[in-house]
């Protein structure tokens, strides 16, 4: 069986969840359309890098991305950085001949993904952008109800994702707080999933009109490289910096088939974890999910009876998708690392049987546009149309 040599480029909790995902596919996924085999490593300091190696099981480390994207022997760089490497890592590595997944979202903004979208393009690997929620069997099942016309027209979307991990003030001014490195606040963090979901549900989106918010103008400057997601506090005697990106982010969207809907996401709602959520209407039924039931997918259709119209759930397991490679009753349980599984299989999928993968480069391009949009209509206080391709794209 065919083995392709991974490359990671970061070793942080991403990277945790990537490797994961390596050794798990082919247990789950057999046979496996090929073996990633987990070559080296990356990290900032050598001391990371070692430690990193040992942990996530990879055979060799290095301090310097360039070497490993340069490697004869790397088959796939696998980009698990903070935001602003993204398009020099993985230009770099289509320039090299590397397939490429790299962690969402794409890019600081539509230009630099569309300059990453042209490189892939020009050098013809496969590339992915890591929106792995959308793996979820739940959320697949929905997109399988959409196509075979289950709920008829689309008429509306409604999408949120709410955390409270940056409510509390003294959580540090971590690298997703600064627009020079992240882009955006929630927006590119957590609601980039959100119109993943909407863009791969219901259709493309036109038009937006926005608001958005910062909560909490300054933080406790950050004084270890770890990014905690708020697990740390700064403490009072912190020195502290401007946040300079969103908290907080509503939007109205337009799709292309006429439907409507709205879309939100915050990291300050305190009580809520990981309120990763989806509810669809259509001309003939409505579905509804929350990722954290993530085995669940409410459904209700216009010809139940009348005696039993309401929501009703649909566990998910064998006989929904990649129900084949999971577990074998019905709400057994999936989690995240399911989810990276499946998404690690379908990207090497696409790389043996060459075909294409999404979301891509070109999803991930998209979704800049969608999030240039947003910022661009929250700064402006009207509705804005997303851009279009900058220039032609395949």
């Amino acid at each position: 069986m065919k083995r392709l040599n991974v490359g990671m480029i970061g070793g942080g909790f991403m990277g945790k969840a990537h490797a994961l995902a390596y050794a798990g596919m082919p247990m789950f996924f057999w046979p496996a359309p090929a073996v990633p085999h987990r070559h080296t490593i990356v990290d900032v300091t050598e001391e990371l890098a070692k430690n990193a190696a040992v942990k996530l099981g990879f055979d060799h480390y290095e301090t310097d991305w360039r070497k490993v994207v340069n490697d004869p022997k790397i088959d796939v760089i696998d980009i698990v950085t903070p935001n602003h490497t993204h398009a020099e890592i993985a230009i770099a590595a289509a320039k090299a001949g590397k397939h490429i997944i790299c962690e969402k979202p794409l890019a600081l903004g539509a230009e630099q993904a569309k300059e990453m979208l042209d490189a892939v393009n020009e050098a013809g690997v496969k590339h992915m952008v890591a929106f792995n929620y959308r793996r979820t069997p739940a959320v697949a099942l929905a997109k399988k109800y959409i196509e075979e016309g289950r709920i008829g027209k689309i008429l509306s979307f409604r999408g949120t994702y709410l955390q409270d991990w940056s409510a509390d003030p003294e959580s540090p001014l971590s690298w997703r707080f600064q627009k020079k490195i992240a882009g955006s606040g929630a927006l590119g963090d957590i609601g980039t999933h959100v119109v993943d979901f909407a863009r791969y549900l219901v259709g493309e989106i036109t038009d937006v009109n926005a608001v958005t918010k910062t909560w909490i103008p300054e933080r406790p400057v950050q004084t270890g490289g770890v990014d905690s997601l708020g697990n740390v506090k700064g403490g009072a005697d912190v020195p502290k910096s401007p946040v300079d990106v969103d908290d907080e982010f509503i939007t109205m969207v337009k799709f292309d088939q006429g439907a409507i809907g709205t879309i939100e996401a915050t990291r300050n709602a305190w009580g809520r974890n990981n309120y990763l959520t989806f509810e669809i209407h259509g001309e003939k039924g409505s579905l509804s999910f929350n990722y954290e039931r993530r085995d669940e997918l409410q459904v209700c259709f216009s010809d139940d009876p009348g005696d039993a119209k309401g929501f009703r759930t649909v566990y998910t397991g064998p006989n929904h998708p990649y129900g084949e490679g999971l577990w074998p009753i019905p709400a057994l349980g999936i989690g995240y690392g399911e989810t990276k599984i499946i998404e690690t299989y379908d990207f090497f999928k696409s790389i043996t049987e060459d075909t294409v993968v999404s979301p891509n480069f070109h999803d991930g391009y998209k979704i800049e546009a969608i999030a240039d949009a947003i910022l661009q209509s929250a700064e402006n206080s009207q509705w804005v149309t997303v851009a279009k391709e900058l220039s032609e794209v395949k």
